[in-house]
């Protein structure tokens, strides 16, 4: 995933969360708009879709 469609969807995901009330706006506008928030949330995701990958190909489900 790329750093435009990742601030968008985190974007999305802050206004959901400041909707709730689970997050206070300014933290919701600075993962909006701040690349390096972005560039670490890929990474977080990079990870859980490689370590879900290893899982899989450890117990034998399928890839």
């Amino acid at each position: 995933m790329n750093g435009p469609f990742l601030r968008i969807l985190l974007r999305y995901i802050a206004g959901y969360l400041v909707f709730k009330g689970f997050m206070p706006q300014e933290f919701a506008d600075m993962i909006a708009n701040d690349p390096d928030v972005a560039a670490a949330a890929g990474v977080v995701l990079a990870a859980v879709v490689e370590g879900a990958y290893w899982l899989a190909r450890r117990f034998g489900w399928r890839t």
